[in-house]
């Protein structure tokens, strides 16, 4: 059994549409607490702690009966937009969103969305998972990103989907028709790369 460690509604659709049983739940864990330079190990330390914060805490989260006799996998994600190696998180407001969009227009950036994948066996008696093997790695895409008119921007800052998307934008939302092509992993983009998950899940 999957427990996918995120709020992300976007990966849960990814799961859904390949027919991937699983649960959802958020993990909760402070990103603020971690501190780290490189992009790429950023994303992959944080896909890591919301995972590993999730299964030191499942104790408190009432799990399905079913989940008491298989094993368990927990999955963390985390992505994070690099631009010209700045690090490119959520926009705070519709000014930076537009500050953004500005420069990345007609231009490329990197998406890495960091991978961990924690296997091993829930404790009904104990409420303790005890884990037996730690999967990870940053699956990164090159972005490509047309070349925009300023009413464009802010038609599309004023949207709000910037706002609530890593990087500023979404590929499988109304920002998609701005992404020219993408060089890499497809699914990455949108948070969580299939291909990785579907080598490491079922091996």
């Amino acid at each position: 059994m999957l427990i996918l460690a995120s709020a992300s509604q976007s990966r849960k659709k990814l799961l859904e549409n390949c027919q991937i049983e699983f649960i959802q739940i958020s993990s909760n864990f402070d990103e603020t607490t971690i501190q780290e330079k490189n992009i790429s190990n950023l994303a992959l330390e944080l896909s890591f702690q919301k995972a590993n914060y999730l299964s030191e805490n499942i104790r408190k989260i009432l799990l399905p009966k079913e989940f008491n006799t298989v094993p368990l996998k927990i999955l963390g994600c985390d992505s994070i937009f690099e631009f010209k190696g700045e690090a490119y998180g959520k926009p705070s407001n519709k000014e930076e969103a537009f500050v953004r969009w500005k420069k990345m227009s007609g231009d490329f950036g990197f998406l890495h969305t960091g991978h961990t994948l924690l296997i091993g066996n829930f404790d009904s008696t104990t409420k303790i998972f005890k884990n037996t093997e730690i999967i990870k790695k940053t699956v990164s895409s090159r972005v490509y990103f047309s070349k925009l008119e300023d009413w464009e921007i802010k038609s599309y800052v004023n949207t709000n989907e910037p706002l609530v998307c890593a990087g500023g934008f979404a590929l499988e939302g109304i920002g998609g028709k701005y992404i020219e092509k993408i060089e890499g992993c497809f699914s990455n983009v949108m948070g969580l790369s299939l291909p990785w998950l579907r080598e490491n899940l079922y091996r």
